[in-house]
């Protein structure tokens, strides 16, 4: 052992002083990522199309910065998959169930703008038209947005997941599914 410590310091005695400091740096990043990753409770992966960056329940959304609930309102997470019944909720239900997430899982929790919720249409994805891997247990069927139809005023913005289109169609008293997400 004492030998392979002198052949390494031979080796870096003989490098240029900007490959040392290279490799410095180097192993440093490394100690920080050994360091950030025994400390963090849950590991992030990225999507393969660099879209997403999962961590368990949530997945950070990289196109517009938001970080997404991975389950709609009324599911559980659970070994990468969205186990329970999804809710269908009125906008009036809606605002109870923002209070209970943000006092059980911290932080200001709310229903999505039409185009944030837009971004997670796959079109090229079959029903559901969301990813699945990322959005597991997504319904095939319109969700709430936050945001009022401002051609008409009484009605609120959804986004179909079974066709992949917005409609602001819908009262506020109507059930839909939801799915919630924060800014970052």
């Amino acid at each position: 052992m004492k030998q392979d410590r002198e052949s390494s310091r031979q080796v870096l005695a003989r490098l240029p002083k900007s490959a040392t400091l290279f490799l410095f740096a180097i192993g440093l990043c490394g100690l920080l990522s050994v360091i950030m990753a025994q400390t963090s409770l849950v590991k992030a992966q990225a999507t393969e199309d660099g879209a997403y960056v999962i961590k368990g329940d949530r997945v950070i959304d990289l196109r517009s910065g938001v970080e997404w609930l991975r389950c709609s309102v009324g599911q559980q997470f659970e070994e990468d998959v969205c186990t329970g019944e999804v809710l269908r909720l009125s906008q009036d239900e809606v605002k109870d169930a923002i209070q209970i997430a943000n006092r059980e899982l911290g932080g200001i929790w709310r229903l999505p703008t039409r185009e944030e919720l837009e971004l997670l249409i796959c079109e090229t994805c079959p029903e559901p038209k969301i990813n699945k891997s990322v959005f597991p247990g997504t319904m095939s069927e319109p969700y709430w947005t936050g945001q009022r139809n401002w051609i008409s005023p009484k009605n609120f913005w959804s986004v179909n997941f079974m066709t992949g289109h917005s409609y602001g169609r819908f009262f506020p008293y109507q059930r839909l599914a939801v799915r919630l997400l924060r800014s970052r």
